[in-house]
């Protein structure tokens, strides 16, 4: 437990208040259309989002995914998008495996298996997953690392999970008005919702949770205004407390999904006079560190690992010469902008998934070669000996790994490694 959690009862008994807000307020709110989820995947982008996961093992599509707390519509997602995956969804509530059923039948998704099940008793499901995806459910669960343990007990020993939890600092007005409502008794019914939405207008223009009532998608209906400001069980972890929950549950962190707004090299804190000091911290202090510089961050969203996850090779490192075998794949959301641009660039690269505006990459002509030589198949070492050179390649194949650019499939140098060792 930390500050912000709801003090409700724990057990059996916030489990069934969770899954009766649920019944109540379906989110995220269903939907009979999945064309704008299906529309910007194909194999390029599925290739980009397996290798953020598995930088080390050769692609391939035919994964056992597990979405955890599917909500009414996620697993529905993960089996448009993942035509040849298995995927099994899991909630509490009947209501949203209702509505992803529609969507199952709509969509004639033969992949996809849904079950009433809470996120403890996963075990009952009696597999285990390459993927297990969890965005959004851990905050809500009345023991969190009692529901985490339960899904490392069902993750393959090579198997990655995806998980979101909320972060304290830029939920501060979140939490301020949670409070506010407990005190007013305001519930989670549609007149007390309604008169809440209203109220919420008169709200200061510079109280805490004023940019969020503007800008996150969480307040744009009452269905988000409920599961933001009325839920029963909610609760948030800082970066420390995040990681060890992660030790806990016997997992280990492996990386941010989106990992800039975290590192010391990208953004406006590579240019103030504490960068020296922010490099020389462990990767975790930085991470901690930064969080708190950042103030704002609302969520966090990890890849992790089981521990006993046999080892595959090194992670992505540019300290040898091992990067030269990288394949680099980009990933989606990036813009290059080509107006107001900084002395000497040819464009800026924005990853749009960002939400700092301090996260943009200037490049320059030879860079901007280099990045319109990635095709998803050529190495590092290949696009340089058509395009560039090395000795600039590899500051700038590490600049677009940690502003989110690229990701990459390092699967034949570890094969290489392999051959050799034999």
């Amino acid at each position: 437990m930390n500050d912000h959690d709801v003090p409700v009862s724990t057990g059996a008994a916030s489990a069934r208040q969770v899954s009766a807000f649920y019944e109540r307020h379906p989110y995220p709110p269903p939907v009979d259309d999945l064309k704008a989820h299906r529309q910007p995947w194909d194999d390029r982008r599925r290739r980009a989002e397996y290798h953020l996961f598995w930088p080390a093992e050769p692609y391939r599509e035919d994964l056992s995914i597990l979405v955890a707390g599917c909500g009414t519509r996620q697993a529905a997602h993960y089996a448009l998008r993942w035509p040849r995956a298995q995927v099994i969804g899991i909630d509490v509530s009947a209501r949203s495996i209702e509505f992803t059923r529609a969507l199952k039948r709509k969509y004639a998704l033969a992949n996809l298996e849904l079950r009433q099940l809470a996120v403890e008793r996963v075990a009952e499901l009696g597999q285990r997953f390459e993927h297990v995806v969890c965005t959004g459910v851990v905050h809500h669960l009345p023991d969190p690392d009692a529901g985490l343990r339960a899904l490392h007990d069902v993750l393959e020993p090579t198997g990655t999970v995806k998980m979101m939890v909320y972060a304290p600092y830029g939920r501060a007005g979140v939490y301020m008005l949670q409070d506010y409502c407990r005190r007013l008794g305001i519930a989670a019914t549609e007149p007390d919702i309604r008169d809440l939405a209203a109220s919420l207008k008169a709200l200061p223009l510079d109280h805490p949770l004023a940019p969020l009532l503007r800008n996150s998608p969480d307040f744009a209906d009452r269905a988000g205004l409920a599961d933001a400001l009325l839920h029963p069980q909610d609760r948030s972890y800082s970066v420390p407390q995040l990681l060890d929950l992660l030790g806990r549950a016997g997992l280990a962190f492996a990386r941010w999904v989106r990992q800039a707004p975290y590192l010391p090299w990208c953004g406006a804190l590579a240019s103030t006079p504490h960068h020296a000091r922010l490099i020389g911290l462990t990767a975790e202090a930085q991470y901690a560190a930064i969080e708190l510089f950042r103030g704002t961050m609302v969520r966090h969203s990890v890849v992790a690992y089981r521990k006993d996850r046999p080892a595959r090779g090194a992670p992505v490192d540019f300290n040898g010469e091992a990067w030269l075998d990288y394949t680099p794949i980009r990933l989606p959301g990036t813009l290059a902008v080509r107006e107001r641009l900084p002395p000497g660039a040819t464009a800026v690269l924005i990853n749009t998934k960002h939400t700092y505006n301090d996260l943009y990459l200037p490049i320059d002509a030879g860079q901007e070669r280099l990045l319109a030589a990635i095709d998803g198949e050529r190495t590092i070492a290949e696009i340089c000996r058509e395009r560039g050179d090395r000795s600039l390649a590899r500051a700038f194949f590490q600049q677009l790994w940690r502003w989110d650019h690229v990701v990459f499939d390092i699967s034949r140098v570890l094969t290489q490694s392999d051959a050799q060792t034999a």
